[in-house]
């Protein structure tokens, strides 16, 4: 009888990650033999913990914070999407231990946003609050949705304009208007808001007016849990709607899931499970 497979994911901290949980619920939903566990990494040891997995013979991993650009740059090979974002959140390892890095987290947005809050992202105008690496994944999945505008907003204003010029390519011959722009030069208003920088972490005030929210729009943070209810408040004070991050993590999580064991498990059922294993805290 042989072993389950082994996957894992990395980062630092670690202990309150729901990824554990989240794996081994696609794995009953699916019938899947394998063992997930969180792997607490020194902030200096990334390379050394990924060759030591590696040769223990673990057969995937998900990167966490603060290691998805070191992973990215360690990988053997890697997606488009990584190229591209110069991010991975998700190492496969092949039979002959060559590393492939892949970015699931812009779909597991993507697919939050659309299939399960329901909300288009076509023809909407859409701002992108972060120029880091959560922002930098979720960019070209987002494009691909067709958004009449979509919007960078970095207190590094030179950050957001990188990011914009590292997809200008993607805006030849498409419907949308891509663009950098300093948050005291934001005008209009937004259907769609995504946090994706750390304020939510750092308790830091929220970066734009909530004047630029279309009524009924949709304030998204990647976060979720208590570091994103300051979003989420500010959200309803401007007579949006907030959603936090929980489903993009399910999402990408049954993306990457889908990479590793070639089948795709339902993330719906997965989802609901972990918001009421959430308020019952």
């Amino acid at each position: 009888m042989s072993l389950p497979d082994r996957y894992c994911v990395m980062g630092n901290p670690i202990a309150h990650s729901r990824s554990p949980r989240i794996h081994t619920l696609f794995a009953q939903l699916t019938d899947q033999a394998l063992v997930y566990e969180a792997e607490l990494v020194a902030l200096d040891g990334f390379d050394a913990a990924l060759r030591h997995l590696v040769q223990a013979g673990t057969r995937g991993m998900n990167v966490t914070v603060p290691f998805k650009l070191e992973a990215a740059r360690l990988a053997d090979s890697r997606s488009e999407r990584v190229l591209r974002a110069g991010a991975a959140n998700t190492l496969v390892v092949g039979a002959d231990g060559g590393i492939h890095a892949d970015n699931t987290d812009g779909l597991g947005l993507v697919a939050d946003i659309v299939r399960n809050a329901g909300v288009a992202l076509a023809g909407q105008r859409v701002l992108l609050l972060g120029a880091g690496g959560a922002a930098a994944g979720a960019l070209a999945p987002l494009m691909a949705q067709a958004p009449a505008l979509l919007v960078v907003c970095n207190r590094t204003h030179a950050k957001a304009q990188d990011l914009v010029d590292q997809h200008a390519d993607l805006v030849q011959g498409s419907a949308t208007q891509l663009q950098a722009v300093e948050a005291g030069a934001l005008d209009g208003l937004f259907d769609v808001v995504i946090n994706a920088t750390a304020s939510s972490l750092q308790g830091a005030a929220i970066p734009v007016p909530g004047a630029l929210l279309r009524a009924g729009a949709l304030a998204y943070d990647m976060m979720y849990g208590p570091a994103a209810q300051p979003f989420l408040q500010w959200a309803a004070q401007h007579g949006a709607q907030g959603r936090d991050g929980l489903g993009m993590l399910v999402e990408q999580a049954a993306e990457a899931f889908a990479l590793w064991r070639g089948v795709r498990p339902p993330s719906q059922p997965v989802l609901a499970q972990l918001r009421s294993e959430l308020a019952a805290h």
